[in-house]
């Protein structure tokens, strides 16, 4: 095994450093600050971690540490791989930090950063190095980790994937196909289409050659009638002609693919018996062949998107990001909680826990409770049409009962965890036309299974005091706001694993910065 390397650089600033510092005094400033904190972020224990993890190769082996800080600096500046190599080689922001100052050339070259983003996803160095930024801001001391207070949210993250259509998307998924098998089977393109007898696809795209009216919704089923038999005789002549290599990447994963646009956005037509374009969206629909892993989201019932979402828990006090996760956009909030919470209980137990609504769902919610740890969210709102909502009824846990605006109580059965009213009760209610409308029966109320924890929040938004405490969580906010500021809103890489390495080393920045803020009031 060759000798793990570490990056060598001197801790005091040359002459030359210092001019270039002074000249960023007042713009560019944490360029400086990561220049004089890189020998803490990268000290010994935690350079001799990165180079377990990371044993480079070829003739000019670069230090795991070294290529570490090159890839904060292109979240920072949102910079490309080959960007990355010029500006190594004519930014002086950028040789103060790496320590080549005046050098012609850049320290690294393109090929090796992939690799190492590669390597880092692999060895889960990703979290190591904003783990890091975490323990960097546990040294100031100013702050007491044994009580941790956190806050949870979520920010929308586009897809890089381009989202189609429909049509588009069976075009596409059959022009893959088409390429694959040609590469399969030693053949042009040309030749497949010709001997599977495919027309759609000599035309620049899937709806030129189709060329209908597509206000026409007869024309559009005779259109869509079309395709599918032109899909089936390639699949046939996928399995006359390429039968073995069709349970081999990558024409296998082409014709997966294929056949999962045809099974989410098509279904029968009840009326003629042929197939059609759904109505409606399926779940967990894959709206990007560019991506399979983009899905559709909602970060709002006004506000869809197509993409991912990254979703982040902060220490409060400290001001410092503990943990991110990047997830498909369908994804519920309530499935990061789990993990995020893991995280964040690493660096010390939790007392208070402030959250988005959307993460109420999980069931790490409840045992945190028992654990003892205050949760606050705000409580999702009841709605009834204009009349009393639930959160005007007095429900009564200890007692298994509900008492209604006008005195009433009905027990809640244990069965259905329903308080149910009699409907002779509220028959001769004066405030039934405020409270219910059905008829025959009386008014009801369920009971939700964190009904214990929904009414404490319920109670906390009433009072002044529990108000004040919700309005803590708005840091996260802030935190989001400057991650957004950094990575963008639009996705930089494919996959939900690669754009959590993404996350995460913005994560480091933006704790970085903190610590810069910290460092400089002291």
């Amino acid at each position: 095994m060759p000798t793990p390397i570490r990056w060598k650089f001197p801790v005091e600033m040359t002459a030359e450093e210092k001019a270039v510092a002074k000249a960023l005094k007042r713009i560019g400033k944490f360029y400086v600050f990561l220049r004089e904190i890189r020998a803490e972020l990268f000290d010994e224990e935690f350079q001799a971690e990165l180079a377990k993890a990371y044993q480079p190769r070829g003739t000019e082996p670069k230090p795991a540490a070294l290529l570490a800080m090159v890839t904060l600096l292109q979240a920072y500046d949102r910079t490309g791989d080959a960007e990355a190599v010029i500006t190594a080689a004519m930014d002086k922001r950028w040789q103060l930090v790496l320590g080549c100052l005046g050098a012609k050339k850049g320290p690294f070259s393109q090929g090796l950063l992939p690799q190492f983003r590669e390597r880092m996803i692999e060895h889960g160095l990703d979290k190591k190095l904003l783990d890091r930024t975490v323990e960097l801001a546990k040294r100031s001391g100013k702050f007491g980790w044994q009580h941790l207070k956190v806050a949870l949210d979520s920010s929308p993250l586009l897809g890089a994937g381009r989202v189609l259509d429909t049509w588009n998307l069976i075009g596409r998924a059959l022009s893959t196909v088409v390429t694959c098998a040609a590469k399969a089977t030693g053949r042009t393109r040309d030749e497949v289409l010709a001997e599977a007898d495919i027309t759609v696809l000599s035309q620049p795209s899937l709806k030129v050659a189709l060329d209908i009216d597509w206000d026409d919704d007869a024309q559009r089923a005779d259109a869509l009638e079309h395709l599918l038999k032109e899909v089936d005789r390639l699949e046939k002549w996928v399995a006359t002609y390429a039968a073995s290599q069709a349970a081999e990447p990558p024409l296998r994963e082409a014709l997966v693919a294929l056949r999962r646009v045809l099974a989410q956005d098509l279904e029968p037509d009840p009326t003629t018996g042929q197939r059609r374009i759904r109505r409606g969206v399926a779940q967990d629909r894959m709206p990007s062949l560019g991506d399979p892993q983009m899905r559709h989201g909602r970060k709002s019932k006004k506000h869809p998107f197509n993409g991912y979402k990254r979703h982040f828990v902060k220490v409060l006090e400290p001001d410092i990001i503990a943990a991110a996760e990047v997830l498909s956009a369908n994804q519920p909030e309530q499935d990061a909680f789990g993990p995020l919470v893991d995280e964040a209980e690493r660096h010390g137990p939790l007392q208070e826990c402030f959250l988005d609504r959307g993460y109420l769902g999980s069931p790490r919610v409840s045992e945190l409770r028992r654990k003892g740890v205050v949760i606050r969210c705000r409580p999702w709102p009841s709605r009834n049409r204009g009349r009393f909502a639930k959160d005007v009824f007095d429900i009564r846990l200890a007692e298994r009962r509900v008492v209604c605006p006008a005195g009433e109580s009905a027990k809640i059965s244990s069965a259905s965890n329903v308080a149910r009213f009699p409907d002779e009760t509220c028959a001769r209610c004066k405030l039934r036309s405020r409270c219910t409308v059905a008829k025959h029966r009386g008014r009801s109320v369920s009971i939700h299974p964190q009904e214990p924890l929904l009414i404490e929040l319920r109670h906390a938004t009433k009072t002044r005091q529990g108000r004040a405490q919700l309005r803590r969580r708005v840091s996260i906010e802030h935190s989001l706001a400057r991650v957004v500021q950094i990575q963008g809103i639009r996705a930089r890489y494919k996959g939900t694993r690669k754009n959590t390495l993404d996350a995460r080393r913005t994560a480091a920045i933006v704790n970085l910065q903190a610590i810069q803020r910290l460092r400089e009031a002291a």
